[in-house]
């Protein structure tokens, strides 16, 4: 069961919104001559304790890319047994996430997927609605360039972008048409299994986010992993593009 305590109001240092980015599931379960879909459900464990932990941290918006548009591509045992996951995960664990304060979010391209799919995330959504002390965002079916497509051609639909336009495109009206519409930009995006790249994640809210690549599986991740990363994010310093007046003294 989820515990989501509440930290005092003087150990929250931030970051306020954390993306993760869980790779390594495949190669963990292959390390222990297992198949892939061990590591998958090995990595659900994971995803709980990073929930659990989030809150203890100050983190209020915890996005977590789960099934990417390419991952359709990944054989057919594979992607049965991903979205099997998604819907153990969801019948399993919902109740406890609504009652402990977690407000659900499904962010991604819903083109295409199965009806009992589609009824589970309206489920989730609608379920948590309302939730404050977490919000969780769970990327499925979502790519960064899908996604902006998609914000382009509404943004398009609703005649803000056309020639004759009586005023100029923001990056606010950009980012109202994504699918993270209404949540604040990442402060800290974390990739595990050593690989250092967004591979198609946030792409337009990423921009100043501060990257942390850890070399451990996804399996493996649990809250001392997350502690690390916090460490390394609130080591560092923002500067959005300008240079701090110390810094320029120097320079």
């Amino acid at each position: 069961m989820y515990v989501l305590s509440k930290a005092p109001a003087d150990t929250i240092l931030g970051p306020e919104h954390v993306a993760i980015i869980m790779d390594g599931n495949g190669r963990w379960a292959t390390a222990r001559s297992m198949p892939r879909t061990f590591g998958h459900r090995a990595g659900v464990e994971a995803v709980r304790r990073t929930v659990r932990a989030a809150p203890r941290h100050g983190i209020r918006h915890l996005t977590l890319y789960a099934f990417s548009s390419e991952n359709w591509s990944r054989p057919p045992e594979e992607v049965r047994d991903l979205l099997g996951l998604l819907r153990l995960y969801i019948h399993r664990d919902l109740a406890e996430l609504a009652a402990n304060g977690v407000c659900i979010r499904i962010i991604g391209s819903r083109e295409g997927l199965k009806p009992d799919i589609l009824d589970l995330i309206e489920r989730a959504e609608s379920r948590t609605r309302g939730n404050v002390r977490l919000n969780l965002n769970i990327a499925f079916n979502y790519g960064a360039r899908d996604e902006l497509l998609r914000a382009a051609q509404k943004l398009i639909d609703t005649a803000r972008l056309t020639p004759d336009c009586e005023r100029r495109l923001t990056s606010a009206d950009v980012s109202g048409a994504l699918d993270t519409a209404g949540l604040p930009d990442p402060d800290l995006i974390i990739r595990t299994s050593g690989e250092m790249r967004l591979s198609n994640f946030l792409l337009w809210q990423a921009a100043y986010a501060e990257l942390v690549f850890l070399d451990c599986m996804w399996p493996d991740f649990d809250e001392d992993q997350l502690v690390q990363a916090l460490e390394e994010y609130r080591g560092r310093e923002r500067r959005y593009g300008a240079v701090t007046p110390a810094r320029d003294v120097a320079l």
